[in-house]
């Protein structure tokens, strides 16, 4: 699997909301991009992730 275009090691029933949790990211801040395409944030518990996904994960930062 990779993730930001770095192979990370696979799990088995990892979810996205799993893998937000591994990088300390709030589902609330960021976009999950899984093969192309955007993964809806109602889905990220239950969306499981396979061994040869590819995934972008894209976080919002506030300024001022």
């Amino acid at each position: 699997m990779k993730v930001n275009g770095k192979e990370v090691q696979f799990k088995n029933n990892k979810t996205v909301i799993d893998l937000l949790n591994d990088y300390n990211l709030n589902k609330d801040r960021v976009v999950v991009e899984i093969n192309l395409e955007i993964v809806e944030n109602e889905k990220y518990e239950t969306y499981i992730l396979k061994e040869h996904d590819a995934i972008e994960i894209i976080s919002f930062i506030g300024g001022g």
